[in-house]
């Protein structure tokens, strides 16, 4: 299976993002591949509100995203984070996805 890592926003309304995150990592699976989203686990340890733990997950981050095959990004907001995501996938050659929220929630996931 294809490792494919989700791109979506993360801070601002943390609860209804990383809901927003998990219908992508859902919607990701039921297209067969395998999601890859930092921003789902990292934040269980490190403080994103902390500017040093915040630039190691996304430093990780940027190393999972090395070892995928696409990049997928998720909703009609681009973060800064997001930004950083797309032009390290892009200076490394890795294909770009956008996927929109309509796009998840037609198979039947709640966002």
């Amino acid at each position: 299976m294809k490792l494919v890592y989700i791109a979506s926003p993360y801070a601002g309304n943390v609860k209804e993002n990383t809901e927003a995150a998990k219908g992508y990592c859902r919607a990701a699976l039921e297209e067969g591949v395998v999601p890859i989203a930092p921003h789902l686990l990292y934040p269980q340890f490190l403080e994103d509100s902390d500017p040093a733990e915040r630039n190691l997950g996304l430093r990780a981050g940027l190393e999972l995203l090395a070892r995928c095959e696409e990049l997928w990004v998720c909703g009609p907001e681009i973060s800064p984070g997001m930004s950083r995501e797309i032009q390290f996938a892009q200076g490394l050659g890795i294909p770009i996805r956008q996927v929109e929220p309509a796009a998840a929630l037609q198979r039947g996931l709640s966002l």
